[in-house]
């Protein structure tokens, strides 16, 4: 069963839709970003939310110091990681379940080899995350099953079917794809869910 994260949370608008729809993650970045939001302001928008969506920090390069007080204060399950950070870097946050994110290219294999045993999934992106952009997803293909893949780059209501049955991940992750004009589109973000849970 593939699961949906609606990322980029950051009004309470963006929470009323999610609490009403009920994906199973939502992300907070934490990164600089359009969508980025503060500690203080994740903090009072996770108050708000559904206890049964897990909740995902997005970070690039931060020190671990920041990351751990953020997760923390934001009761957070989840530290997605966009940078260069290391294997040793990642396996050093107890308690919390990590994702890292990889470039959906040809060296797939090869860079995803290097985190096995340091991180609990793999979140495969395009090479401009957040842009929108979709990759060849051919590039995923024969991955071992044994692998957590979440599916992120250039998704949408239009698209997400397709990826779900094509490419099989554990988790299909959306942002700019579910955008309206102040924050997400609550039909975007039902449209998106549904086209997970009826083919995932």
């Amino acid at each position: 069963m593939t699961e949906a994260k609606i990322c980029g949370i950051k009004n309470q608008s963006d929470v009323e839709i999610v609490n009403e729809l009920k994906p199973d993650y939502i992300g907070f970045v934490f990164a600089k970003s359009k969508r980025q939001v503060t500690l203080e302001k994740a903090r009072e928008l996770g108050e708000m939310l559904d206890r049964n969506i897990k909740k995902v920090g997005v970070f690039v390069n931060e020190t671990p110091e920041k990351v751990s007080e953020i997760a923390k204060a934001c009761s957070l399950h989840i530290l997605q990681f966009h940078g260069t950070e290391t294997p040793a870097y990642c396996k050093s946050f107890k308690g919390y379940e990590i994702w890292k994110s990889f470039v959906g290219d040809e060296n797939i294999f090869e860079n995803i080899k290097k985190y096995q045993g340091a991180v609990d999934a793999f979140l495969v992106d395009s090479s401009v995350p957040g842009s929108g952009k979709k990759f060849d997803w051919n590039h995923i293909k024969g991955l071992p099953e044994s692998y957590k893949i979440i599916l992120a780059g250039g998704l949408s209501p239009e698209n997400v079917a397709e990826a779900v049955k094509t490419v099989k991940p554990q988790v299909v992750d959306v942002s700019s794809g579910v955008e309206g004009e102040n924050g997400k589109s609550r039909e975007k973000v039902e449209k998106f869910i549904e086209g997970v849970r009826l083919h995932g």
